[in-house]
C-alpha cells in the first residue's frame, strides 16, 4: 500500500510506544531511465529505456515479500525515476514503477522520499506539487513501535532558490517535529532523505553528492542537539557513510544504475532498544538466502 503521512496518522497512536525490536528495508535510487543514459553517455535525454530497472524494481519487491518475519516498512529514498520533471519520459518511467510498487505485500507499507530527480535540481512550488500528486507529502513524519521518523525533502536544502518559502515552511516544520520527539520521549529519532549530509567525513568538501558546508553544519548541530540516531540517504549510487558526535550518516547504493563498486540492493535495518544495526545486501543476496542469522538474532531479542 502507499502511505503517506495521513496513512500513517491513523495508527500513530498505537505507535508511539517501544514494543521491541523491529526492522525495516531501506532502498534508494530505481531511477529507471538511468542505465541506459549513463550508458551512451547522455544524462540529459538518454533515458528511453528503463527494461533493465524494471526487473530491478522487480527483484527487490520479491526479495522483500519474502521476508520473514515481515519489514515494518520499506522506504525508498529519491531518484524514483530519472526523467527530470517536464521531460518526455517521466510519465511512463512514474507509472511503470508505480506498476511494479503495487506487487509489494499489503503488510509491509511504502514510505517515498523525494529525490533530486523526482522534484528537479532547482525545485518549483509546481514541481514539489506534481511529486506529491503522485508519491505524497514531501516531508512527514511518522511512528513505528516507540520510533520517530522524518522524511525530508533535501533539494530544498541543497537549492530553494526557486521556492524560498517552502524552505521555510519545512523548516518551521522540522523545529515543531523536534520538539514533538522530545516531548514525547521516544526511543530513537531516525532521518530519511535523499542528499547525504556528507559521504564520510563532516568537514568534507562540498560537491554533488553532499551538502554545501555551512547548511550541513546547521543541520548536523541541529540534529545533534535533538538526539537524532541515524540518517539514511541514497543519491551517491555507492555505499558510504559517517558520523558527527553521534549522529549516524547512511549512505546506501542504488537499486538500480551502479556508479560505483558495489551491486544492486537494499539496505536492512534492525532497530533495537540501544542501537540500530544494518547491513546492505545485493539483490541476489536477498532473493536467495534472506537475512542472516545475525541479525535475525538480534531481532528476536525482545524488550
Amino acid at each position: 500500500m502507499l502511505l503517506d503521512d495521513s496513512g500513517f496518522r491513523q495508527f500513530a497512536d498505537d505507535e508511539c510506544q517501544w514494543k521491541g525490536p523491529f526492522y525495516f528495508i531501506q532502498g534508494a535510487d530505481p531511477q529507471f531511465g538511468l542505465m541506459k543514459a549513463w550508458t551512451c553517455g547522455d544524462t540529459d535525454n538518454g533515458d528511453d529505456e528503463w527494461g533493465e530497472e524494471i526487473k530491478l524494481a522487480e527483484q527487490a519487491v520479491q526479495a522483500i515479500n519474502k521476508l520473514n518475519p515481515k519489514p515494518k516498512f520499506f522506504v525508498l529514498c529519491g531518484d524514483l525515476v530519472h526523467g527530470m520533471p517536464g521531460t518526455l519520459w517521466r510519465k511512463n518511467q512514474v507509472q511503470d514503477l508505480k506498476n511494479v510498487l503495487k506487487n509489494t505485500d499489503q503488510d509491509i507499507p511504502l514510505v517515498f522520499v523525494s529525490g533530486n530527480h523526482d522534484v528537479g535540481n532547482s525545485p518549483t512550488r509546481e514541481t514539489i506539487d506534481d511529486y506529491c500528486k503522485n508519491w505524497g507529502d514531501d516531508y512527514f513524519s511518522f511512528w513505528v513501535g516507540g520510533v520517530f521518523f522524518l522524511v525530508l525533502n533535501s533539494q530544498l536544502f541543497f537549492d530553494s532558490s526557486q521556492c524560498p518559502e517552502l524552505k521555510q515552511a519545512q523548516d518551521v516544520w522540522l523545529d515543531e517535529q523536534l520538539a514533538v520527539a522530545e516531548k514525547q520521549k521516544c526511543k530513537h529519532i531516525i532521518v530519511f532523505q535523499h542528499i547525504p549530509l556528507f559521504l564520510s567525513t563532516p568537514d568534507e568538501d562540498h560537491g554533488y553528492f553532499n551538502l554545501e558546508k555551512s547548511v550541513r553544519e546547521e543541520i548536523m548541530e541541529k540534529f545533534h542537539k535533538a538526539g537524532i540516531k541515524a540518517v539514511f540517504a541514497g543519491h551517491y549510487h555507492r555505499n558510504a557513510g559517517g558520523s558527527y558526535k553521534g549522529l549516524e550518516m547512511v549512505v546506501s547504493s542504488a537499486i538500480g544504475c551502479q556508479l560505483g563498486e558495489d551491486t544492486h540492493g537494499l539496505r536492512v535495518v534492525v532497530v533495537t532498544e540501544e542501537k540500530l544495526v544494518h547491513r546492505y545486501y545485493s539483490l541476489n543476496e536477498l532473493s536467495s538466502q534472506g537475512i542472516e542469522k545475525e541479525l535475525l538474532d538480534v531481532l528476536a531479542k525482545q524488550k
